[in-house]
């Protein structure tokens, strides 16, 4: 599946309501924080990715011409850096599963 994102524009973006993040190539990121999912001692973060006027980024497929539903969502670990601050990084394969599994029973829970 291919990103596509719609109606960038980065005059009208308030920054310090969104997590930015940069990858290894420069380029920028926006991420609302959708929620917070404590697994053990630790905290993950959902984040749905939006452009530059806060809209959601939807996937879309190669050559699709619609507004797919499906939002681009990522898990990161919250974890506090040394300036005491709050930083998003990738978690491990087995900490996905079990992020997985926790956002799977507030799910169920919440139908009930």
């Amino acid at each position: 599946m291919a990103k596509e994102k719609h109606n960038h524009d980065e005059e009208n973006f308030e920054e310090d309501f969104y997590i930015e993040m940069t990858d290894e190539e420069g380029n920028k990121y926006y991420y609302l924080e959708e929620m917070v999912i404590p697994v053990g001692d630790e905290q993950y973060a959902l984040l749905i990715e939006v452009d530059a006027d806060g809209e959601i980024v939807h996937l879309h497929d190669e050559g699709c011409d619609c507004c797919g539903d499906d939002e681009n969502v990522i898990v990161a670990k919250i974890v506090i850096n040394e300036d005491g601050e709050e930083e998003y990084i990738e978690p491990t394969d087995e900490e996905y599963e079990a992020v997985q599994d926790a956002y799977n029973k507030i799910m169920d829970e919440e139908e009930e």
